[in-house]
């Protein structure tokens, strides 16, 4: 029996909802510091916002633009999709809210108490106004609003004071003017002088109690202030333009950003009626933009931000990361791994180790060439520095700089005017296609020939992100891997050469085929009556093929076990479709962002390790790296791995098609994987020692 069509796939954007809930969750969590629940609130809503820049914007293009045989979203058209985004997003905003509220309850408990401009004492007012006046005026404008004119355009990533005023010479008409809150520039929260409690003040607050010094002019009798905020659609448009250059259209594609359509308004429910109208009216909101009635504050995600200000205990206790067994610190790498294959586990194993390698090989004197991909960089990115110095010290350095990697394009458009000055040869790969492989090419001259020496992973080579993110690299010399490597690189660099893969599944040609082939076989060992199994760990799934692919999977007896941290569009569970499919998401104090996939392959099971997700643009519209694991240790550790993530009995959640987010309950004792990985991998060390 088939399950009804109808039911077969959950809307990805429905799903990404269902996720940030998740996150939200953990704000709730009393297991959390407070101040980390507090940070995860941030979190919720730093997502929310993108989800709105890019998602709903997306929603909303597909709803206006495409035919309506063309607008199927899973089982959903895009204005059913839309119109249940709407109603799941004030329903979360309230939640958000409470969570606000509790969480601000919780932090008084522990003599930590935020106080607004209206509860200051006396000798708090002054240090307010001495605040204002040396830190904070400086970096305070204000734009007076005509009744006539259109309201020049807002920045989506800040709020601003709606200010409503009236004179003394016409208190009956009121006057409307506008004031960025520059948080990027002094910092969103503003800690007082202990008085018996540590006392904080949000910046808004601390600028509305100086509003009549900044707006002395106009002999005001009464004013009002409430906070705004504007999410603008995030999508470049670059232009057809052939004679510029793909970096001077990506910079002034980044530009015009800036002043996207707006896709949602946030505004303090208590602001008065006229002047909300006054500025919907003058931004052209239409029927599509959502308007959001919040609470007094908003950008809460900068409270990822937030200091701790209280205990330590408030915070989660120190998880440093740990050497690494095959590894020394005064000891070559390379000549390590031309010895053994070598797993890092980040944040487990410290980044440093990929850092040691370049700078190994930037001062090699057999090492002729290094080619990397770069997607996401630190603000103070030590990889690039390594590429620089390699460069400088006659190495051939090619370095694939995305830089259309969203929200990072600015900075990526720095980062390869720097390396370009410096003398490193930058490519932008392929057009139309994003580049999102992790790859680190090293060729070096042993005993008269060349060797290959590559770093393939599933995250960004980026020190700050390697500290809150699970990820692997692969560091190997293996003949075939590293060639497919260097294939790699001659695609990114000659796009017209379409090479064949031995050894990696390379997107956007291959991988898909790759996994759906990697699939049959698990089927056809079931028909035969073996057991047959699937482990996957993901981000994301949300590809319709190789969904009913798994369905089908599982109607043969297959067992597939899926750990999904973010969206999961497949239902499991269910009789006569996905009965053999177990689904789960895990979310702790680091973001699960590693993939890994494991076929049984009777008896003899396939490892692989990859930047992609089962999504359709890491399948078809990007280029993406896949790499099969053939050493056994490492083999070993990724089943001992995946089997501590799925025993989590702490912070897994079910995924299913009420999308409810249910705590898992397991017998046994209670396993947090985070922790026990670290426990994992510091007894390697021991092992290893």
């Amino acid at each position: 029996m088939n399950y009804p069509s109808s039911h077969r796939i959950i809307a990805r954007d429905i799903s990404w909802l269902a996720f940030n809930e998740r996150v939200l969750q953990e704000a709730l969590d009393p297991t959390n510091p407070l101040i980390e629940r507090l940070r995860f609130l941030g979190i919720y809503s730093s997502n929310m916002d993108e989800f709105f820049r890019v998602r709903y914007a997306s929603m909303k293009r597909l709803t206006q633009y495409t035919s309506k045989n063309q607008r199927r979203l899973g089982d959903m058209a895009p204005e059913e999709v839309l119109a249940e985004i709407s109603a799941k997003v004030l329903d979360m905003q309230a939640r958000a809210q409470e969570v606000n509220d509790q969480l601000m309850d919780e932090l008084s408990e522990k003599q930590i108490e935020f106080i607004n401009e209206n509860q200051l004492t006396s000798r708090q007012k002054d240090f307010v106004r001495r605040f204002f006046i040396e830190k904070v005026s400086p970096s305070v404008f204000t734009l007076i609003l005509e009744d006539e004119s259109k309201i020049p355009e807002l920045r989506d990533k800040s709020i601003y004071l709606a200010i409503r005023m009236f004179r003394r010479e016409n208190p009956e008409e009121p006057d409307y003017a506008l004031i960025e809150v520059p948080a990027d520039l002094v910092g969103r929260f503003v800690v007082l002088p202990r008085y018996g409690k540590q006392y904080v003040m949000h910046l808004e607050d601390l600028i509305r109690y100086n509003l009549e010094y900044i707006l002395f002019i106009f002999n005001i009798q009464k004013i009002e202030a409430h906070t705004v905020k504007i999410t603008r659609d995030a999508e470049l448009d670059l232009d057809d333009d052939v004679s510029k250059g793909f970096l001077e259209k990506m910079s002034k594609s980044v530009k015009n950003r800036r002043i996207g359509e707006p896709v949602r308004f946030v505004y303090d429910k208590d602001i008065s009626p006229d002047i909300l109208k006054f500025l919907v009216k003058r931004m052209s909101m239409d029927n599509y933009d959502s308007l959001i009635a919040g609470g007094r504050y908003h950008n809460k995600k900068d409270y990822i931000k937030f200091p701790n200000i209280g205990d330590k205990e408030l915070e989660f206790a120190p998880m440093p990361p740990l050497a690494h067994p095959d590894l020394d610190m005064d000891r070559s790498i390379l000549q390590a791994i031309s010895k053994r294959d070598i797993l890092l586990f980040l944040p487990y194993h410290s980044f440093s180790y990929f850092i040691r390698v370049l700078r190994e090989a930037a001062i090699d004197p057999q090492v002729r060439s290094i080619s990397a991909t770069l997607y996401r960089l630190a603000d103070q990115s030590r990889v690039v520095s390594a590429l620089v110095n390699a460069a400088k010290n006659g190495k051939e350095v090619t370095v694939l700089v995305e830089l259309q990697a969203r929200f990072d394009e600015e900075a990526n458009i720095k980062w390869s005017e720097k390396l370009q000055t410096e003398g490193v040869q930058v490519i932008f790969g392929v057009s139309g296609l994003k580049v999102h492989s992790k790859m680190v090419l090293i060729t070096r001259e042993e005993e008269g020939k060349l060797r290959r020496y590559a770093s393939l992973g599933t995250g960004n080579f980026n020190e700050s992100t390697a500290k809150l993110y699970t990820d692997y690299h692969l560091l190997t010399k293996h003949r075939g891997i590293t060639k497919d490597v260097e294939r790699v690189f001659d695609f990114l660099q000659h796009n017209y050469r379409v090479h064949r893969y031995r050894h990696l599944l390379v997107s956007p040609h291959y991988t898909r085929k790759g996994f759906l082939r990697l699939i049959d076989a698990e089927i056809e060992q079931a028909k035969r009556g073996h057991y047959a199994s699937i482990k996957i760990k993901l981000n994301s799934l949300s590809d319709v093929k190789l969904i009913e692919k798994l369905y089908e999977a599982s109607s043969y007896g297959v067992k597939i076990q899926l750990i999904v941290r973010g969206i999961c569009s497949l239902i499991p569970g269910v009789p006569g479709m996905s009965e053999n499919i177990e689904a789960i998401s895990i979310l702790d104090r680091f973001l699960e962002h590693s993939r890994l996939f494991i076929f049984e392959n009777n008896g003899a099971p396939k490892y692989f390790l990859g930047s992609a997700d089962w999504m359709p643009r890491n399948l078809d519209y990007r280029v993406e790296v896949t790499t099969p694991v053939y050493d056994k240790n490492i083999k070993k550790q990724l089943r001992e791995h995946f089997d501590i993530l799925w025993k989590d009995n702490v912070k897994s959640r079910y995924h299913n098609e009420a999308m409810d987010n249910q705590y898992r309950v397991l017998k046994g004792p209670k396993i947090r994987s985070q922790y026990a990985l670290y426990q994992y991998v510091k007894k390697q060390l021991k092992k290893g020692s």
